[in-house]
């Protein structure tokens, strides 16, 4: 099932100990990893039930290559194969996760990849380089966010 905490504050940094707490509300909602980034104001949070690929490569948060992308998700992409193959060939896909499509999805069509995508989802994609986030969710709402 999984499920993502973020926090973005306009003034200070991100308090990482409150962040692990909020994550820690939603141990029921994926006990076979977690996760943690903050950097100054921004903080986000994962927690993992292990579905597609069962590996430590679907850790999130998830990062691009040069480690300037990184997405928390929760849910189902249930085209990402077909959306795979449609991504240039030069990037790297370390897992067998539809997360992965979600980041450079996102590194080739910013936000033209929510039309791109079928699925019921919830996810935050941080870019560092242009210093936004995007919050997005399936149509209907299946997901929290």
């Amino acid at each position: 099932m999984c499920g993502i905490v973020g926090q973005i504050n306009r003034r200070k940094d991100v308090d990482e100990t409150l962040l692990a707490r909020m994550l820690e509300t939603l141990v029921k909602r994926g006990h076979d990893q977690s996760g943690i980034f903050c950097k100054g104001n921004v903080g986000l949070g994962h927690r993992r039930l292990s579905i597609i690929d069962l590996s430590e490569a679907g850790r999130q948060p998830m990062w691009n290559e040069k480690e300037t992308i990184a997405v928390i998700f929760n849910g189902e992409i249930y085209n990402f194969e077909e959306v795979k193959r449609n991504l240039p060939h030069h990037h790297l896909f370390k897992s067998r996760t539809d997360t992965e499509v979600l980041i450079y999805g996102y590194e080739e069509w910013g936000q033209k990849l929510l039309e791109k995508i079928e699925g019921m989802f919830a996810f935050a994609i941080y870019d560092e380089e242009k210093e936004l986030i995007t919050l997005a969710r399936d149509h209907f709402g299946k997901k929290p966010l």
